[in-house]
């Protein structure tokens, strides 16, 4: 199982020379399906076109304010694999755009976000039934597309997706204030994220008609990939950087646990530990601290775990694709997995 892999902390090495040089933007990375990708972001856009302004409104202000666009690169890589991209996994890949979007306006209506890539929450600006309601039109719209291509396999996926990311989502809701329990935080990772990841990459191959050892192995690539991407967006949480696009602390401030802070309760003093277990019950948490906290983090090495955490299932994901066919897309699968681990935003 996924989220029960033990750490190695051997396999990349955290903070080396070769890890360091590996900051390469993901445009670099992906520039063999360049025009695709080109393609696919005016597809992206264009494609929200109702007669409803208001949700033209709030899905423009959130897709066209970034975002890495790497689980509809996945399909894309994956389905490039094995045949050249036609418009199926263009299609595809923008349905998964659309579930990873419809996802994030409702999880800051969930967590009551301000900011989300830089700039104000729709939530913020339009209020939470808008932000909520555009995210179930996303949603909507994602399975209208997927019906249209005519493949049972395709909706099983991605029906089964949705599914797991919605358990998730409560899974994190009702989860105990202060629960250190690395393995459920692991569960709830793998359901929000990993999974779409791993979909993504799998529909890619389903698409081109792959061997299905070859489509379970890029299932199981993308959930790697994606453990390691959450990990390392929450140790990145501690990072004061302006690149992150959001806030210093969003996590402490919305009182999540996520690695860093569970490794440090598992690890600091017992007077350290009721101390964050007591400010993780406050409801609000100032900037003092928050600075504490950050200190202890690093003092504790919190963040050095949780990014050999991920360098473990980078790992996990770098030995799937040794099986995978070799050329381009494969050499862009393995940048990318170097890329998730080393990316300081």
């Amino acid at each position: 199982m996924i989220t029960n892999s033990p750490a190695k902390f051997v396999q990349i090495e955290v903070g080396s020379p070769e890890q360091k040089n590996l900051k390469i933007r993901p445009e670099e990375i992906l520039k063999n399906i360049g025009p695709e990708m080109d393609l696919l972001e005016k597809f992206i856009i264009h494609d929200i076109d109702t007669d409803v302004e208001l949700l033209n409104t709030v899905a423009h202000h959130i897709l066209l304010a970034g975002g890495k666009r790497l689980r509809p690169a996945l399909v894309l890589l994956a389905s490039s694999l094995f045949e050249s991209i036609g418009e199926s996994p263009l299609r595809v890949a923008q349905v998964v755009e659309y579930l990873h979007t419809a996802t994030l306006l409702h999880d800051d209506v969930v967590d009551g976000a301000e900011t989300r890539r830089a700039q104000k929450a729709a939530r913020q600006i339009w209020g939470n039934e808008a932000s909520v309601l555009s995210g179930d039109y996303l949603l909507s719209k994602a399975f209208h597309m997927l019906t249209t291509l005519r493949n049972l396999e395709l909706l099983q996926i991605m029906s089964r997706t949705t599914t797991l990311m919605a358990e998730g989502e409560i899974l994190q809701l009702t989860r105990e204030i202060g629960s250190e329990d690395e393995e459920v935080y692991l569960r709830i990772i793998y359901l929000k994220t990993a999974c779409l990841f791993g979909s993504a990459a799998q529909s890619g191959a389903v698409l081109a008609k792959a061997p299905p050892e070859l489509s379970e192995a890029l299932k199981r690539y993308g959930e790697a990939l994606g453990m390691a991407f959450q990990i390392v967006d929450d140790a990145l949480d501690y990072v004061e950087s302006p690149k992150t696009g959001k806030n210093h602390g969003t996590d402490l401030m919305e009182r999540k646990m996520t690695l860093p802070l569970i490794h440090l309760i598992h690890n600091c003093k017992a007077d350290e530990k009721s101390f964050l277990l007591d400010l993780i019950k406050e409801k609000q948490i100032g900037s003092e601290q928050l600075k504490e906290v950050t200190q202890m983090i690093l003092r504790y090495e919190s963040i050095e775990y949780s990014l050999g955490r991920a360098g473990d299932y980078i790992a996990s994901a770098l030995q799937e694709t040794e099986q995978l066919p070799q050329g381009p897309a494969r050499d862009s699968l393995e940048k990318l997995a170097h890329y998730v681990l080393s990316r300081s935003h």
